[in-house]
């Protein structure tokens, strides 16, 4: 395992190197990459290192966080009468209110089968605010969910009119043990 002095140090040496190189050839790239070498911060840590910390969200999260997405999380299945209540939470990450969305939901079972088939509406969400949608998924337990997944957006619609690019402003995630995929 590499420490921190060990990269600074490498990070040096790399950067005393490319500075040492007399040819006067070298691309706009390679200068790009001996800049890179010589800051240690640039370096890549060991894998416990660079993990984010439990109470950071993953990959399509914050890649939606950082777009100014929409984030979609499966909080958690609760059995009721004759059906399974699903409960999502939202968080409308950009500066456009929502007016509809409408999602293309998708039960699977616990063999891989096509179970169900819903439409779920998330919307109305304000600019920057966090929501909570339930809904039922009715004549089916919630034992017998193995995965959902969010197959399309049936509509999207802002206050300014109709988007084409609400799928790709969605992520998806889980809190429970049921896969959530998008």
């Amino acid at each position: 395992m590499l420490t921190r002095a060990t990269v600074a140090a490498l990070g040096l040496f790399l950067a005393a190197s490319a500075m040492a190189q007399t040819d006067s050839d070298s691309s706009p790239d390679e200068d790009a990459r001996a800049a890179a070498a010589s800051d240690p911060t640039s370096m890549s840590r060991d894998s416990d290192e660079a993990s984010p910390p439990d109470d950071e969200p993953s990959g399509g999260v914050r890649a939606a966080r950082s777009a100014g997405g929409i984030e979609v999380e499966l909080n958690k299945l609760e059995p009721v009468d004759g059906a399974c209540r699903a409960y999502l939470v939202t968080q409308n990450l950009t500066e456009s209110r929502f007016e509809s969305v409408s999602l293309d939901v998708v039960m699977f079972d616990n063999d891989g089968i096509v179970a169900r088939r819903l439409a779920v509406q998330i919307a109305p969400m304000p600019p920057t605010k966090t929501g909570l949608k339930v809904f039922d998924i009715q004549d089916l337990a919630c034992d017998d969910i193995g995965q959902l997944l969010l197959n399309n957006v049936i509509e999207c619609r802002t206050d300014t009119g109709g988007r084409d690019d609400c799928l790709s402003l969605l992520s998806v995630s889980q809190r429970g043990s049921v896969p959530f995929i998008k």
